[in-house]
């Protein structure tokens, strides 16, 4: 057969994966800071694009500046006339508004604006305390009318090292023991541990251990109780010490923690000379000694979680899902800047690719809000129950029927459920925490959700008593009596999971909290 060369005609589809569309999957699946930080990066560089602040929508004559593509957010969830509106519609409002402008002149025509009755001209209005007026215009921020932040205002808290050296000075008389103990403070971590070695100390310091040694000694007397321990069962002789419970049951005791994490009861029993009574008893005053002494001092600021989604019940008995106004972005393209440039530009080309970038992130936006918006209201369509009765009446759901629900892939609910959180009636929760696997129910019911039936084991374990302690096969008859049908192991597998011990070492552990409790 000879071989020759042929030109063919062929039309084809396909999917090609342009930066653009790139670009939009990767904002789909960004958490509220990865999104803030990525537009502040794309306003910097190109100049069309800027944050939309709360005046942008009126222009210098008290008219909205139309020449500018704007995107904000609504403020109801309802039309004109009183009909409910769907959640394209919704989140379509969050990025195009033009009610904004026609409010203001409204309160302006209704002589509804309080912005203008307490003036800011320092008038005698409001010259009732003068004294205290100037007081609060001297104070740091700027001029009178400014807003101010109220964490300038609150108290600073005391560090683990600063309530530290306000008792070296009463400990340590000398000035070569307080530079000695000035450094060892230096040295704790976090949890108040000193983790720097003796020897590496008096080294640098040109001292000897013996004193190293004794200003240990005395710092260890410091308040909180068991500071500057170099390990766990340092930490807890010094408190057992300041209580004078350190006897020698309690000090091999404290040797064998190891033996104390496996409960290897039997062993400790032989090992401290005490029988079960007094082994429990033993056990309870540990339980009540601190393990981590400076973790009271901890001064990180824990940041809250801004939720993506805003879930209210209605009048109607219906919820109403919303976008959160505070996790959107709020940005314009200045299509009056874009013209007024054009003009005096030789740069065009320049000038429309930046245009086409914002225009297109906009859009990706918007879309982004829209996904948001038909993932969660499935959600809540699915998890009615949940959010009327609570996490009993979890029902199990996977990402395909809300894939298939909203004619969306499921790789595209996936990405939107990540990192994203839903305020409801009945908690903060992330988006994931609402797909859980089926647990098949007796006689063929209805299948349970493993959130829900996780739920039901710990509220059992929790509700048992100490002379009737619940054990893996107990459980699985209670949980067949109300329909839930569960082998031994998989009960095991989530006890062990949620870190509850085994029927035995509860029982243990139950009574000597009961014996706690009746001293």
């Amino acid at each position: 057969m000879a071989l020759s060369a042929n030109l063919f005609l062929r039309q084809s589809q396909s999917l090609v994966m342009t930066p653009q569309l790139m670009q939009s999957i990767q904002l789909l699946q960004m958490t509220h800071f990865e999104l803030t930080q990525f537009i502040a990066q794309e306003v910097e560089k190109n100049p069309l694009l800027e944050f939309a602040s709360n005046d942008d929508d009126i222009g210098s004559n008290g008219d909205r500046d139309t020449r500018d593509e704007r995107f904000e957010a609504p403020e109801e969830t309802h039309g004109d006339d009183g009909s409910e509106r769907n959640a394209g519609d919704l989140a379509s409002d969050w990025y195009e508004s033009d009610n904004t402008g026609n409010a203001n002149r409204l309160s302006d025509e209704l002589d509804t604006n309080f912005s203008d009755v307490f003036p800011d001209d320092g008038s005698p209005q409001r010259a009732d305390a003068p004294e205290l007026l100037s007081q609060w215009k001297s104070m740091p921020g700027g001029e009178a009318g400014e807003s101010y932040d109220l964490d300038d205002f609150v108290a600073g808290q005391v560090s683990l090292r600063d309530h530290l050296n306000e008792q070296i000075p009463f400990s340590l008389t000398a000035l070569g023991d307080r530079l000695i103990g000035q450094h060892l403070v230096d040295q704790l971590d976090d949890a108040g541990y000193l983790r720097s070695d003796l020897n590496e100390t008096a080294e640098r310091l040109g001292t000897t251990l013996a004193d190293v040694e004794r200003v240990l000694n005395t710092l260890q007397q410091l308040d909180p109780a068991g500071v500057f321990a170099r390990s766990l069962s340092e930490c807890l002789a010094i408190q057992l010490r300041q209580k004078d419970r350190f006897d020698p049951a309690m000090e091999r005791l404290i040797q064998n923690l190891e033996l104390l994490g496996r409960r290897d009861f039997a062993t400790l029993k032989r090992l401290c000379g005490v029988d079960e009574e007094d082994l429990l008893d033993m056990m309870a005053e540990i339980r009540q000694l601190n393990p981590k002494p400076g973790s009271g001092f901890e001064t990180d600021i824990s940041e809250a979680i801004m939720p993506d989604i805003v879930v209210r019940p209605s009048s109607d008995g219906s919820w109403l899902v919303e976008l959160n106004p505070d996790a959107l972005p709020r940005v314009l393209v200045s299509q009056s800047y874009f013209a007024s440039v054009s003009k005096t530009s030789q740069d065009h080309a320049f000038l429309s690719e930046c245009l086409q970038n914002a225009n297109w992130l906009t859009r990706s936006l918007d879309q982004r809000a829209k996904t948001i918006m038909k993932v969660a209201s499935e959600i809540v369509r699915q998890q009615d129950a949940f959010l009327v009765h609570g996490v009993d009446h979890l029902r199990p759901l996977n990402l395909k029927t809300v894939a298939d629900a909203i004619k969306m892939h499921e790789s595209t609910v996936s990405r939107v459920t990540s990192n994203k959180y839903m305020l409801t009636p009945r908690g903060l929760f992330e988006l994931k925490y609402f797909f859980t696997v089926s647990i098949s129910a007796v006689e063929g019911g209805d299948g349970h959700s493993a959130e829900a039936v996780r739920h039901r084991i710990r509220l059992l374990i929790s509700n048992e008593s100490p002379d009737a302690v619940l054990s893996d096969d107990d459980i699985v008859d209670t949980l067949k009596k109300g329909g839930i049908e569960l082998a031994r192991r998989t009960v095991a597998k989530y006890r062990e999971a949620m870190n509850i011990p085994s029927s035995v070492q509860r029982r243990r552990e139950k009574r000597a909290l009961a014996k706690v409790s009746g001293f």
